[in-house]
Order: C-alpha cells, then sequence, then structure tokens
C-alpha cells in the first residue's frame, strides 16, 4: 500500500509559482499554464525583453467572452467595486455594472469600464471631519474599478496591455484634434475628461480602502533607521522583531505602486510611487508668495518667479548654492513617443545640451537648446540600450517627448497632526478625534507626463511595464515597443545625501503586486470634466461644453492584457520573478485574514473564488498524472473550469492542493488533502478489496490517520492566524451596528 502514501507526491513544476506555504500547485494535465487564458495566441507565447532575453507567457486575458460578470465571486481573476471613490477629488462612484466584456460586429472583442454622468448623493464616514462622522456627499459621474487584488500578483515580469482610452470622439463632438489624424497630438484636453488608469499596487493594500493602505502605501523600505525615519509611520517596520501574522520578523513592508499609465487629456502619466519620500531640502523649493502670490500653482506651468521652483537643480548655481548636493532621484530615463508627428521646433542633438549642462542653466526654466527634452537636467543622456543613434534624454526627432511630472509626491498626514507640512494641519486649539493612529510621512512620485498622440484615443494602443526586482531590477515603460521611461534600481540605492545624511534609501520595488483598471473623474488633475463639482452641462447654456457631456457614455477598452517572465524563475536572491500573492519572501495571507475589516465593506465583501479559469477540455482543469494514476480535480463546463473538490483543490484550474500537510521519513513523503485523499483511498479500495481484506483494513487506519492530520494542520493554521500581540476594539457600538464603509472619504492614499 506504499503507493497510496505517495500517490501525490510533489512533481517538479517548470515555472516559478509562489504558492502559500499551507496550499501547493500542480501542473494541468493539458500543460496550459494556470492563470494563461487558452485563446492567446501561439505567437503571444514569448516575448522578448529590452535586455534581450526571452521571457515566457504566465499570465493573459484576452476577454472573448462576452458579458462576463466580475462582481465578488464570479470571475477567477477579476473583481468589480460597488464604491464611491474617496480619493483624489474624485467625482464618481464605482459600480458593477459599468464594467464588462463585449464584441464588437467586427470580431474585436474587449473588456470595457463605462463612465456615464449620474448624480448620486451618498453618505459616507469621513474621518477627517472633527469629530469623524458620517456626511452627505454629491457624486456627479458613474464608472468602474476592477481589481486582481488577492486573486493574482507577481513579482517582476513584462506586462502588456492593448487598450483605447475614452474620449469626446464623435463628429459630434466638436473635438479639433480629429482633423490631425492618429498621429496628430491632442491638445484639446477638455474633450477628454475622464482620468482612465491601468496600475498595480502591493497586495497589502487595496485601492479605495483607505483603512488598508494607511501607513502602507507606497512603502518599499527595508530599513530600521530612526534617527533617519520614524518607524511608527510604516505599518510593518524593519525595526519590528515579532510582527505577527505570518509576516517575517524585521522586515519592512508595504503597498507601493506602479502605473502603467493614468491620466488623459494631452498627456499620459507614467509613474512609481514610494516611501519613504526624501527630505524637503533634496525637493524642489516652494513657491514664495513675494513672488508668486497670483500663482502659487505656477511649478505645474513651469512659469514660477520663485528662483528654483519650477524644475529641479534649475538655476544650476542657485542650488548648488543654496544647498550643495543634488536634489531629486538621479539618471532617470526618457525617450520619445515617436508615434506623434514631428516638430521640426522641437528638435535636439546630444552636443548641445551636453555643452549646456557643462556650463550651466542660469535661467529659471528650460528651453529646447538648454536642457534635455525632459526637462530633467539630472537624467541620463546614454546611448539608449547601448545601440543606434539616438540617446536617452535627447529628442532628436521632434516627436512627442515625456517630461519630469511636477507632481513629485505628496505630505500624508493623520487628522491630528499638527505637522506643517500636512495639508491641512490641525489646529492647536482643536481637540484631537483620535479616530486612527498618527503618522506623518513624504511620498514620492517618480513620474513621466509623455505627450500622447489622437491614435491612443481612436484606435487600440500597446502599453508594457517591464519590472525587474533586486539590486540590478528596473522599470521600464514602452509604447509599442518604443522605450519612454525608465528607473533603475540604482536611482533608489545611490541617491543625494547631504551633511546629515538623512535622505532615505529606498527598495526597488519587489512587493507581490495586483492589478487594478478603472477609469475616474476627477477636480483635482489635469484632465477634468467641464464644471467639475457640479453636472456636467452645468447651467446648460454652453454649447460647447453641451457637445462634450452629449458624448458620455465614454469607455475604457482592453483588447488583451499579458504577463511574461523569465522561466528560470528567481533569479537571485532579490530578483524574484514569481506569481502569487502570498509568496514565502513576501507573505500577506494571514495579515489580510487577521485584518480583513480594512479590505472590505458591506457591498465589497471579500469572496475567494475556487476554479473557472477558461479552458477547452476537461484535462485543462485537472492535475496531471502521477505514472498511470491520475486522479480528476476538475472539468471544463461551459469553457469554464470547475472543481470536483473545492475544498480540497483550488485556483483557477483546479490544481492547487488546499490544507496540505507533509510528514517524512527519509526519501519517503506523505501528504494528505482531505476529499482528495479519500478518492485516491477509493480508488484503491476497489481495485484491491476481493483479493487484499488486510488491505483495505490498513486503508482505513491511514484514512483515519490523514484526517487526524489534516484536522491538527488546521487547527495549526487557525492558531497562526491570531496576532502574536493583543489588538483592541475602537469601534462605538453605533459603527459596529452600521454597515457603511469604515475607510475614510476624502482620504488621499492614492
Amino acid at each position: 500500500m506504499l503507493f497510496l502514501a505517495a500517490l501525490w507526491s510533489s512533481p517538479s513544476y517548470d515555472f516559478p509559482v509562489a504558492a502559500a506555504a499551507s496550499q501547493k500547485e500542480y501542473p494541468t494535465e493539458s500543460g496550459i499554464r494556470a492563470w494563461v487564458d487558452p485563446a492567446t495566441p501561439a505567437n503571444a507565447q514569448q516575448i522578448t525583453t529590452s535586455r534581450g532575453e526571452r521571457w515566457q507567457l504566465v499570465m493573459s486575458d484576452e476577454f472573448n467572452t462576452v458579458n462576463r460578470s466580475f462582481r465578488p465571486g464570479d470571475d477567477h481573476l477579476w473583481t468589480s467595486l460597488e464604491k464611491p471613490d474617496g480619493v483624489n477629488g474624485a467625482l464618481e462612484v464605482y459600480s458593477h455594472n459599468m464594467t464588462s466584456t463585449k464584441c464588437d460586429d467586427d470580431g474585436t472583442c474587449y473588456f470595457y469600464i463605462e463612465a456615464v454622468d449620474d448624480v448620486s448623493e451618498i453618505t459616507v464616514y469621513n474621518s477627517y471631519l472633527n469629530p469623524p462622522q458620517y456626511e452627505n456627499v454629491s457624486f456627479f459621474y458613474r464608472a468602474g474599478m476592477v481589481q486582481s487584488w488577492n486573486k493574482f500578483c507577481y513579482q517582476g515580469g513584462l506586462m502588456e496591455v492593448r487598450a483605447q482610452l475614452p474620449g469626446a470622439l464623435s463628429k459630434n463632438s466638436g473635438n479639433p484634434d480629429l482633423a490631425l489624424g492618429n498621429s496628430g497630438r491632442v491638445t484639446s484636453g477638455s474633450y477628454y475628461p475622464t482620468w482612465p488608469g491601468i496600475w498595480m499596487m502591493g497586495n497589502l493594500g487595496r485601492a479605495i480602502f483607505s483603512a488598508s493602505t494607511s501607513r502602507m502605501w507606497p512603502f518599499s523600505y527595508n530599513k530600521c533607521e530612526p534617527d533617519i525615519f520614524d518607524p511608527t509611520n510604516q505599518r510593518i517596520s524593519a525595526c519590528d522583531d515579532d510582527p505577527g501574522y505570518g509576516l517575517n520578523q524585521n522586515q519592512g513592508r508595504g503597498a507601493p505602486e506602479i502605473d502603467i499609465l493614468e491620466g488623459g487629456g494631452v498627456a499620459i502619466s507614467s509613474s512609481l510611487q514610494i516611501a519613504p519620500g526624501m527630505p524637503s531640502e533634496f525637493r524642489l523649493f516652494p513657491a514664495e508668495k513675494k513672488y508668486d502670490a497670483e500663482n502659487m500653482y505656477c511649478v505645474y506651468q513651469y512659469n514660477c518667479e520663485t528662483p528654483g521652483a519650477n524644475l529641479i537643480d534649475i538655476p544650476t548655481a542657485y542650488y548648488e548654492k543654496e544647498r550643495g548636493h543634488k536634489s531629486w532621484y538621479q539618471g532617470l530615463r526618457y525617450a520619445s513617443n515617436n508615434f506623434c508627428g514631428p516638430s521640426a521646433d522641437e528638435k535636439q542633438d546630444i552636443d548641445t545640451i551636453k555643452a549646456s549642462l557643462k556650463a550651466g542653466i542660469t535661467d529659471n526654466t528650460c528651453t529646447v537648446e538648454t536642457c534635455p527634452a525632459s526637462l530633467d537636467p539630472n537624467s541620463n543622456l546614454e546611448l539608449i540600450d547601448g545601440v543606434g543613434s539616438d540617446y536617452w534624454g535627447i529628442n532628436s526627432n521632434g516627436t512627442c517627448f515625456p517630461v519630469m511630472n511636477s507632481y513629485m509626491g505628496s505630505y500624508l498626514c493623520d487628522p491630528d497632526n499638527t505637522d506643517e507640512k500636512c495639508l491641512e494641519p490641525r489646529n492647536a486649539t482643536t481637540p484631537k478625534s483620535n479616530s486612527m493612529e498618527p503618522f506623518n510621512y513624504q511620498m514620492d512620485a517618480i513620474s513621466a507626463n509623455w505627450p500622447v498622440h489622437l491614435g491612443a484615443y481612436t484606435d487600440y494602443f500597446v502599453y508594457q511595464v517591464e519590472w525587474v526586482t533586486g539590486e540590478n531590477g528596473y522599470v521600464r515603460w514602452v509604447g509599442a515597443g518604443q522605450p519612454l521611461f525608465e528607473v533603475t534600481a540604482e536611482a533608489f540605492s545611490v541617491v543625494p545625501m547631504n551633511d546629515k545624511k538623512n535622505n532615505p534609501q529606498k527598495l526597488m520595488l519587489e512587493e507581490p503586486m495586483s492589478i487594478i483598471f478603472n477609469v475616474a473623474l476627477s477636480r483635482s488633475w489635469g484632465a477634468a470634466p467641464p464644471n467639475p463639482g457640479r453636472e456636467c452641462r452645468g447651467d446648460g447654456t454652453d454649447e460647447t461644453v453641451n457637445k462634450i457631456c452629449d458624448e458620455f457614455p465614454m469607455f475604457l477598452k482592453i483588447d488583451y492584457i499579458r504577463l511574461y517572465q523569465d522561466p528560470k524563475g528567481n533569479r537571485g536572491k532579490d530578483d524574484y520573478m514569481q506569481v502569487g500573492c502570498d509568496p514565502a519572501s513576501h507573505p500577506t495571507r494571514e495579515w489580510i485574514q487577521g485584518h480583513l475589516d480594512e479590505y472590505e465593506d458591506f457591498d465589497n465583501p471579500w469572496t475567494e473564488v475556487v476554479g473557472k479559469g477558461f479552458c477547452e477540455t476537461d484535462n485543462d482543469c485537472t492535475i496531471g498524472k502521477n505514472g498511470s494514476r491520475k486522479l480528476v480535480t476538475g472539468k471544463c463546463v461551459e469553457s469554464r473550469c470547475v472543481c470536483s473538490y473545492p475544498d480540497s483543490w483550488g485556483g483557477p484550474r483546479c490544481t492547487i492542493a488546499l490544507a496540505e500537510e507533509s510528514t517524512g521519513t527519509g526519501s519517503i513523503t506523505q501528504r494528505t488533502y482531505g476529499p482528495s485523499m479519500t478518492i485516491s483511498l477509493s480508488v484503491a479500495i476497489v481495485s484491491l478489496l476481493s483479493t487484499f481484506i488486510a488491505a483495505w483494513m490498513s486503508v482505513q487506519t491511514l484514512k483515519k490517520q490523514a484526517d487526524e492530520a489534516i484536522r491538527t494542520a488546521e487547527a495549526k493554521k487557525l492558531e497562526q492566524l491570531r496576532p502574536s500581540f493583543p489588538t483592541s476594539m475602537k469601534l462605538s457600538l453605533s459603527e459596529y451596528e452600521t454597515p457603511q464603509p469604515k475607510d475614510n472619504y476624502s482620504q488621499n492614499f492614492l
């Protein structure tokens, strides 16, 4: 009977998968990977990276099935939200019915988020009021957000998304950009009033659930340096010897962010967001009232009169005199969007720009002749990838060129904080609300705004982000195969320093990240709808505005999303290159389970999904054979996997063994899985009962032992989920009884 004990011993898996410690993933019988859509074409199974490496497909969604529902529990990969947006001056409510999939008459199938003008008033809880209380807030639009949070995450890889951005694009809209053709530069920003986003965030935070992101977003910091950064501002700090919840001791954690794209209008922003940010002596000089009293937001037009308030390290001599050290992140890489038509007035050559930088820039701003096209004097000016004739930072073609974003981050505070850097510091005479743990810290947005061509709105365009973790890592943004922006790990680790040595060094982002699609509308950003803060048409007397508002609904469309990784998997101690939301290197599962109320609310429960991956045959939904024996863990039903034993076998293809318990003596390993082991026992009983009655009795004994092992394992897991330190209940009775979101509507965390 030895084969029963070893029947489902671990076969090798040929790709990096980071499963939870209590789970193990097995290959499918057909060979298709767990997260790959079988509709992905054969010629898209591999890709060559910017460094010339050949990576393989590990996740895809072609969105070829119409009318998909993304409500909690309905999809293996995505979850939609029913929730008002509470960040960045949002004007919209997210709803389940604003997102699905469809196919056009020409056969193009796609995921979509619909944005409509729709007025609603919602009662929300605002922790930043004093005292914190519910308030009625008006929203003027309805749109959608879809997340892979806690379902699919990855650490490193090449993400590719083919998308079409929303805008007022019909002949009746009056949009003057339409006359320019697809290569024309978008110039009429008011015709692109939405704020679409395709982005990733660390799984320890859930977008717009601000209780989960407080003191978590966007940390990428793994040092215990109390003299440089107060560790109480980071919820999971490297100073913590015993963080509990299955976390690794002395490992700083957080929920950093990578934006493939966000925004709209005349430019798209590609960025990463991290904390802790640089201190003020490494940032732009703020605009001063004695120079710019009438335009304190002059930095966004680069026309401040205040010295040093437009661009980092410009004027050169002024910064050197005032600081004596460099500022901001060094060696960032920018390159042209050559899908725009060229302009002779914007062409540059490398020799002229290098000579200007060497001599020093004397003006308080930049020109085409004096600065890199990025407006970043500290940017990289080497040959792109060391080949060809194009240089980082130089607009040799005169096409659209990314510029350093004037928005460099925010100073985040709890509502009781009195620090003058806070957006609204508490007056010393105002009593504390004690609504949340205290914090105040700077976060940084390392971002490039790249002018966009009309084709990004009228047609599909391929966006890529290539992300490698570790000390040799980088994040590179690419448009249809052409590099646009890159941040290397060295930019985080070799930062400018002053005599106080107080500029914290961060990690290249390495958290397991989930994926987010959304369309927002905001009064705070460059792309805003007409009459922000009111109904779209206002009083209805402006015909231009009326035509724009008549263009609603507007749609973000995504043809496909694909993720590629190095098949060698973990390539070094800090180069992870794996999929999974709960890897041993960066656990998240027990923390989330221990704080689940911060990640869900009444309308958005966390629902774990078993099966439902897309399939073509039953073999796409079951584990492979072990020798001549086969255990069927799932079947393909109406093109989606249905797991036969959902308490024991999960994942999108029913290939993750749940509640695994391992014991071993010498080279023999026994694993038990509940019902799946029962099946294997039953098969053996049927085949051996007629001649091995005694063996049958032994099997029953083994089954009892296996069941006991499972109960013991589950008891251990439940014990581990308990926090290793006492917690306190701070909810009042009324809060406990009210099924309303406890997160803060107005808090600007994302």
